[in-house]
């Protein structure tokens, strides 16, 4: 039998009853000839619980306890889902990562998956079993402790499962309806799009979309996995949803497929840095080491020996960042002037495969951003994305305006 996956985050198991909605989706999979591996994420709010139980109990908590308690949540959604598919006469059963077993390394909290063994489950779809319910978010490490993937890691399982088992697809069922040209909170006529290229959704998840975690989109980039986000409330149509598959199989790209947009962004600025070699080693050594995101990195033109670095990373980690840089100016590893921290930007993110092939993206982007008397303060480009940031006060504008240059709501 082809093997289909189907996730299930927390919002579309929150309750028993929209468990059984979930499972009369899949029942209709397992009618149509599919063996089924489904993965659950908790019911929407018991991770956030258990997470506070943890620190409640020990703020400086044992990594691996903590995974422990908080992988707990899944383990209780995967045994009612397999209970409910059995009330309705679908052979399941339920598995906990261990089960499988999902093999990570050993580090809890933040796992890597490191290999899928097939052959316990395809043991059990060939003695009868039709559908396997797999609690997301969990493996096991080497020492045989339960470990967790890190937030958002259940669709990293679908995904790793779904490349493991050969699927023929990966449905994420969420409470969104597929991803649109941009957050329809913002824009009001923001489209969902038919497909997106694997790339372009990479770009969008890691500048702020959080449809798909970034994780399992690399992962099903690599391993050439069709993915399909889909609402989990809507009434069944096999057509529904956003498949996010390879560049190949979309027909005619244009220039820009998305907006990106970040509220929770950050810039800072070392005044008065040598300019000499090893300086950026410099600078954003002690940051990766402090575990800080940095993202765009603009240098200034050297003076007298003497340049500005300038870079943004998310607002929560600005102290963090800060602290590193003073202690190597401490230690006499840095110099510079002083740190100038801005706090109240957005960073705007033009996504699209099509600017590959098509100029004049940027200069419409600037004078878009112009037009609307939006000041730019930093940019940065990749081959298939343009990034500024702006003042925050300005983030729906900028989308808006930007959406309406590019008639991203026509097809």
């Amino acid at each position: 039998m082809p093997i289909l996956v189907m996730k299930f985050g927390g919002t579309s198991v929150a309750t028993l009853d929209k468990i059984k909605r979930a499972a009369k989706r899949v029942g209709r999979e397992v009618a149509n000839g599919y063996d089924v591996i489904v993965v659950v994420s908790a019911m929407s709010g018991e991770t956030n619980k258990l997470v506070g139980y943890v620190n409640d109990t020990s703020p400086m908590y044992d990594a691996r306890e903590y995974d422990a308690v908080v992988s707990s949540g899944e383990n209780v959604t995967a045994g009612l889902m397999a209970l409910t598919l059995q009330e309705m006469d679908v052979p399941a059963r339920s598995w906990q990562g261990w089960q499988v077993p999902l093999k990570t390394n050993s580090a809890h909290s933040a796992a890597r998956i490191e290999e899928i063994p097939t052959d316990n489950i395809l043991a059990k779809f060939a003695e009868g079993m039709k559908v396997a319910v797999v609690a997301g978010f969990q493996g096991i490490s080497p020492e045989g402790r339960i470990t967790t993937l890190g937030r958002g890691g259940s669709d990293t399982t679908a995904v790793a499962f779904a490349a493991a088992f050969g699927a023929e697809r990966c449905d994420i069922y969420t409470d969104v309806d597929g991803v649109y040209t941009t957050d329809p909170r913002v824009e009001s006529k923001a489209r969902k799009m038919e497909k997106v290229a694997f790339e372009e959704m990479l770009e969008m998840a890691s500048l702020g979309a959080k449809v798909l975690q970034t994780r399992s989109v690399e992962l099903a980039m690599r391993y050439g996995v069709r993915l399909r986000v889909l609402s989990s409330f809507e009434e069944y149509n096999p057509n529904a949803g956003t498949l996010i598959c390879a560049e190949e199989d979309i027909v005619e790209n244009k220039p820009v497929s998305g907006i990106a947009s970040s509220r929770e962004e950050a810039k800072m600025t070392l005044v008065s840095v040598a300019d000499r070699p090893g300086i950026a080693a410099a600078i954003f050594g002690p940051l990766a080491e402090a575990g800080v995101n940095v993202d765009m990195i603009i240098q200034n033109i050297s003076e007298e020996g003497r340049t500005d670095m300038t870079f943004s990373c998310p607002v929560d980690q600005v102290k963090r960042a800060a602290a590193a840089l003073d202690e190597a100016k401490a230690k006499g590893e840095l110099n510079f002037g002083e740190l100038i921290s801005d706090t109240d930007v957005a960073k705007i993110s033009l996504v699209g495969i099509g600017m590959r092939s098509q100029s004049g993206v940027a200069a419409k982007m600037f004078k878009v951003l112009r037009d609307e008397g939006i000041n730019i303060k930093v940019i940065a480009t990749s081959e298939i994305k343009i990034s500024v940031l702006i003042d925050r006060k300005y983030t729906e504008l900028a989308v808006q305006a930007l959406h309406d240059a590019f008639e991203l709501d026509k097809a």
